[in-house]
């Protein structure tokens, strides 16, 4: 069932994709509120994208970037590292949002006095969602908010490895840096 943190995280996610876009450099093609129309068509819309229901965007970003990857089970803990999870997801893969949080939950615990270290495998299930609830009870807000930094300090590095790596990257870096990392750092918009 949607439920309204979901429903929140994926409006955000709508609202910071957009429409129909088909700009040449994006290895992506065409997409509708961030969905390609490769992800269209495996999840079974056979339309034109341009008319893709935002209905089937949310059933989409529910079944793929929420629910799907486990990243719902981290809500109970923190919504507001639930949300980077899944936005980095969306944007980079969910395989990538995963071993993120791991990596980091990892270099977090103490050298393993605080929790044990995770297999890193870019799957969130009961062993991932332990280490955060772990991590939260040793570190409290503040650890929240320094995880959160961590997390979009890897996205940000991610995203410069992807800008060298092909240039025609590069007509989206700067936009993914202030709407991926920037405005989603603690404190908000730079």
């Amino acid at each position: 069932m949607l439920t309204i943190p979901y429903m929140h995280v994926i409006a955000a996610l709508i609202e910071r994709e957009g429409g129909f876009v088909d700009h040449p450099s994006d290895k992506g093609g065409p997409t509708m509120y961030g969905i390609t129309e490769a992800v269209a068509r495996r999840e079974g819309y056979m339309g034109d994208m341009r008319a893709m229901p935002v209905e089937f965007a949310r059933a989409v970003y529910l079944r793929r970037y929420v629910t799907g990857p486990g990243f719902g089970l981290l809500n109970d803990l923190s919504p507001r590292i639930a949300e980077e999870v899944i936005d980095t997801g969306v944007n980079m893969g969910v395989t990538v949002a995963a071993v993120f949080l791991q990596r980091w939950l990892n270099a977090f615990n103490r050298q393993g006095r605080d929790y044990p270290d995770l297999v890193v495998d870019g799957a969130v299930g009961g062993r991932t969602v332990a280490a955060l609830k772990a991590f939260l009870s040793c570190r409290g807000a503040e650890g929240e908010k320094v995880l959160l930094v961590a997390l979009n300090s890897s996205q940000a590095h991610r995203y410069l490895e992807l800008g060298e790596a092909r240039p025609a990257n590069e007509d989206f870096l700067f936009g993914w840096v202030a709407r991926r990392v920037a405005d989603q750092m603690p404190g908000g918009t730079p």
